[in-house]
């Protein structure tokens, strides 16, 4: 019975992430938390992951790998972050602004507020990945083994 709840949280945070992608805000940290969620219970999806989570290790290493590029990423984010700022206070559509009004600030005060949460959270893993990833450290150490575990692959079978 648990392994098909987990199976079904993950399909719905994928299927979530897929929806809200094209906002901004949480459409890609929803998949990213769902695949590996799926990924415990089918090797299918395993296979899939492995490569993509070692590639992703290795270029969040490479982004945190000295100071100067960790306080760049750091800085990324938390413009990206604030920019959701902009969804809450509404501001009227600038003169400048050429295309139709429907594509100044699209999704209201939701995506305002789902885009400052995803940029608190990439705060967060930036730190984590300086701590974790950061010189010295090799992202394998952080990737385990991707196997499954004995649990996911008994509940499979």
């Amino acid at each position: 019975m648990r392994r098909l709840w987990m199976v079904g949280l993950g399909w719905l945070l994928v299927v979530g992430g897929v929806v809200l992608y094209p906002l901004p805000g949480p459409g890609l940290l929803l998949i990213a938390l769902g695949v590996p969620l799926l990924a415990r219970y089918d090797e299918r999806a395993a296979r899939w992951l492995r490569p993509a989570q070692r590639r992703a290790l290795r270029e969040t290493a490479r982004a945190v790998e000295t100071w100067p590029r960790t306080l760049v990423s750091a800085l990324v984010t938390a413009l990206v972050g604030l920019a959701g700022v902009l969804w809450l206070l509404e501001p009227a559509q600038p003169a400048w602004w050429g295309l139709p009004a429907w594509t100044w600030l699209p999704g209201g005060w939701w995506a305002g507020v789902s885009q400052v949460a995803s940029g608190v959270v990439c705060l967060a893993l930036v730190a984590w990945a300086r701590v974790v990833l950061g010189p010295g450290r090799t992202p394998a150490s952080a990737l385990g083994s991707g196997e499954l575990s004995e649990e996911s692959r008994r509940s499979a079978a």
